[in-house]
């Protein structure tokens, strides 16, 4: 099961009718079990990324071959939760034969047990937030998008829900895309970073990293976040 990415171009015309290129080369590939982190300054296309490979935007230069079948989970970087449904039935609403374990073994490792029959409205935005990986990650999904999961959080909470999504995802072999401008969280949770220049935005730098997720020191996760600050790619 493979992604295979290789888009040369996308552009949209402004209301007075001016052309904006949005992206220019980005070219990938993502097998399963890999985490694949999508890097850049605001800004600079990478939600645009997510939305044509998720075969939301169809109108641009290149292609994508997604495995074929494959099923599709997406955190979008609002929750987007239905507000009259409590927490469990918006997951269910998702993933209507999920079975009772696994659920439970779900909203137990993103600490949601207690909320299950909270509405939106009563949640915070971290709480919020859990629901919405409750809900892509409920339908066991063979490719999974994450729109900047962690933002507009604060670093206890980030550091906590991003441990969670580790769990989560090193107990699933799937395809992982993880949109962020953070670069702790890129380093601890990705395999394979690709680094995009601002607008029109193209891959200028891949880096791979060859320790498992699991066994990353702090030492490590320092050095390679001090060498890449160091490369100084926002001017490439």
């Amino acid at each position: 099961m493979r992604l295979d990415v290789n888009i040369t171009g996308k552009s949209f015309e402004s209301a007075v009718g001016k052309r904006h290129d949005v992206l220019s080369g980005v070219a990938f590939t993502l097998d399963a079990g890999e985490v694949g982190v999508v890097f850049g300054p605001s800004g600079c296309g990478k939600s645009t990324i997510l939305r044509i490979l998720a075969g939301l935007d169809h109108d641009y230069q290149g292609h994508v071959a997604r495995p074929a079948g494959a099923r599709l989970g997406m955190v979008f970087q609002e929750p987007r939760l239905l507000p009259w449904r409590s927490v469990e039935e918006n997951v269910r609403l998702a993933a209507p034969a999920i079975d009772d374990g696994r659920l439970s073994t779900l909203f137990d490792v993103l600490e949601l047990s207690v909320h299950r029959g909270h509405f939106p409205g009563e949640l915070s935005l971290g709480l919020a937030r859990r629901v919405a990986l409750a809900r892509a990650f409920a339908v066991e999904p063979d490719f999974l998008i994450l729109d900047e999961p962690l933002a507009s959080l604060d670093g206890a909470l980030a550091g906590r829900l991003r441990d969670e999504i580790a769990t989560l995802v090193a107990g699933r072999t799937m395809i992982t895309l993880l949109v962020t401008h953070d670069l702790d969280d890129a380093v601890r949770l990705g395999d394979r970073l690709f680094f995009l220049s601002a607008r029109p935005a193209r891959i200028v730098h891949v880096e791979t990293i060859a320790t498992p997720r699991a066994g990353r020191s702090e030492d490590e996760i320092n050095d390679i976040k001090a060498r890449l600050a160091a490369l100084d790619l926002a001017n490439m």
